[in-house]
């Protein structure tokens, strides 16, 4: 068992953490909002602490969980960031879905206080990480891999290093192209059945047991269907994180025409009041179209 910090209790956050805690691990948890950490103590154990660095202090291993570039380099960097924290030889393991710029940018400041720092971004929603079965997209050094991948298996299906510093950041980009472009597919065929006059529910029935078949499908279909919008992953993160994969794009030279068009739907759910929607209500935007 391992000393470990996490910091960041969001909806992903708090019940990874506390995974690593039922596991047997010393955990010391650090959040923005320190209710939320007293809180986290009082359900799993572990301590608190009011900043970055005093949680990371003396920990073998540093799980991050926050928002966007920004708040991730708010709780590494500067006099109170978890690497004035870290001893020499600890691993820093970020689970933030954020640009594969700053991921490499940490990951040489984090080598120059002789620290490790793997890239290992998350899919599998609000219900993966409370049940334990998220998927891990990994990079960084293989040696700080082999030695983070048994703590990240208290709260992963499958968790696999894919390449070196940004591999996985650029793993997480292709998970939400290919889940921009998948949402929208269901919810036109959703729109379309409704249109003329099937049972939406029989149709998903039949055609989700064939080559239509998605995660998507089998469980977003019913609460589309019912309107109800109101869980899994908001519109807000989903267009935050297809910034980064258009901008990614612009970099290296990839073609993303579905996803540029899928991105600028979701702007329309957005504003449509819909800002902490769950990503499915690409559907209720086309049925205010009409």
């Amino acid at each position: 068992m391992a000393k470990l910090a996490f910091l960041g209790l969001g909806v992903m956050g708090y019940p990874m953490a506390g995974h690593l805690s039922k596991a047997g691990h010393d955990v010391t948890v650090y959040n923005r909002s320190g209710a939320k950490a007293q809180k986290w103590v009082a359900e799993f154990g572990g301590s608190a602490a009011a900043t970055p660095r005093e949680a990371a202090s003396g920990a073998d291993f540093v799980m991050a969980c926050v928002g966007n570039d920004d708040d991730l380099r708010s709780v590494c960097l500067g006099e109170k960031g978890a690497f004035a924290g870290m001893r020499s030889g600890a691993v820093f393991v970020d689970h933030t879905t954020v640009s594969a710029k700053v991921t490499r940018e940490l990951y040489s400041a984090a080598d120059a206080k002789q620290v490790s720092f793997v890239d290992a971004p998350i899919s599998g929603g609000q219900a993966g990480a409370e049940n334990g079965k998220l998927s891990i997209m990994c990079g960084g050094d293989k040696g700080a891999y082999d030695r983070a991948e048994p703590v990240m298996a208290a709260y992963a299906r499958i968790c696999r290093r894919i390449g070196e510093s940004g591999a996985g950041q650029m793993t997480k980009m292709c998970n939400q192209i290919a889940i921009a472009g998948l949402v929208q597919g269901l919810s036109e065929a959703l729109h379309f059945a409704e249109k003329a006059g099937l049972d939406g529910r029989a149709v998903v029935e039949v055609i989700s047991q064939g080559a239509a078949g998605s995660w998507q499908m089998q469980n977003r279909y019913e609460t589309m269907l019912d309107d109800h919008f109101e869980h899994g992953f908001a519109v807000d993160w989903m267009r935050k994180d297809l910034g980064i994969c258009l901008d990614t794009a612009d970099e290296n030279g990839a073609s993303l025409p579905v996803t540029a068009l899928v991105d600028q739907f979701y702007k329309d759910v957005q504003k449509m009041g819909g800002g902490r929607w769950d990503t499915s209500s690409l559907f209720k935007r086309l049925r205010k179209m009409g």
